[in-house]
């Protein structure tokens, strides 16, 4: 089995976020669960958190937690890979630590949040690097955005945050990635969305009646295709959660070649049902498979 999404942190952030506990930064706890639940290998993706509001700039962070994430994958190669961070708010920069976490570091795969002070994935910020990663095929994965995501001016409430709007943020980003030119114009472009991709499984239909409606008045901008067929370009991650329904409306979506196993621990520590959801699935042994593993580690190959 392979994680596609658990998290890591170094003590720093830890201590300068505002949520995050020292069990976020444990990994010989996390190598022990691992053993235990016989995971062969996890990937490490970033959640997105406030500490750079007190360390200083994005750039800083991005590079303690790049060479934290590095180091944790030379002591450990077999069990642990990781996935770079970038300083988003300077496209400068942004390149800059990009060259050195894959050419410096060995990354091969980036970490980002589903937006930025409201600037989501499809911005023309984010093109250059599309440039160079949709080619080479180094993967993005999507963690929602905590800081600030979409609704947070409306309401601010420590359940209705982040099991609504966190994952509301991501599902506006699979929205304007879609709606967007971003998959025509770079093909080959991964993207993985944790939590199922928000809600985008459960209003696919929506996205196409309503679109054939609009376009049928001019009101929107001709796609090329139906918005589910951009859908069945991106990936998500099943971020822990243990309800099969879910799990094969998911299916429906994308198909069990781009579904990736995720445990989201420590967020969520109850590991072993998540396996099982898999596990007890309608659907074939292969594609079990894939999902527990195969499609995560075929993507991370270089």
């Amino acid at each position: 089995m392979f994680d596609a999404h658990a998290h890591w942190l170094p003590e720093e952030i830890i201590e300068n976020s505002h949520f995050y506990s020292k069990a976020w930064g444990d990994i010989e706890k996390h190598l022990e669960l691992m053993a235990g639940f016989k995971i062969d290998k996890t990937l490490i993706i970033y959640p997105t958190n406030d500490a750079h509001t007190r360390m200083g700039s994005h750039r800083d962070i991005c590079r303690k937690y790049n060479d934290g994430i590095a180091e944790i994958a030379r002591r450990y190669p077999d069990m642990i890979t990781g996935a770079a961070i970038l300083p988003v708010d300077s496209p400068v920069e942004m390149m800059t630590e990009l060259k050195r976490a894959t050419e410096g570091l060995g990354f091969n795969a980036l970490s980002l949040g589903s937006s930025f002070d409201g600037i989501y994935l499809d911005d023309e910020r984010f093109f250059p690097l599309y440039e160079i990663i949709a080619p080479r095929g180094i993967p993005v994965f999507i963690h929602p955005q905590t800081i600030n995501p979409i609704g947070f001016e409306r309401i601010k409430h420590p359940l209705l945050t982040p099991v609504i709007e966190y994952v509301f943020d991501t599902t506006i980003c699979i929205g304007k990635i879609i709606t967007s030119s971003i998959l025509k114009r770079f093909p080959g472009l991964k993207l993985v969305f944790a939590h199922f991709g928000g809600v985008t499984p459960f209003i696919k239909e929506r996205f196409d009646s309503v679109y054939k409606m609009l376009r049928g008045r001019e009101i929107v901008e001709d796609l090329g295709a139906l918005p589910t067929e951009y859908l069945k370009q991106l990936y998500v991650d099943t971020s822990g959660v243990t309800t099969k329904a879910a799990l094969q409306c998911t299916i429906d979506m994308v198909g069990a070649e781009h579904v990736l196993w995720g445990s989201d621990y420590p967020g969520n520590p109850d590991i072993p049902a998540s396996i099982r959801a898999i596990e007890e699935m309608d659907i074939t042994g292969e594609e079990k498979s894939m999902i527990l593993g195969g499609n995560v580690e075929r993507m991370l190959k270089p």
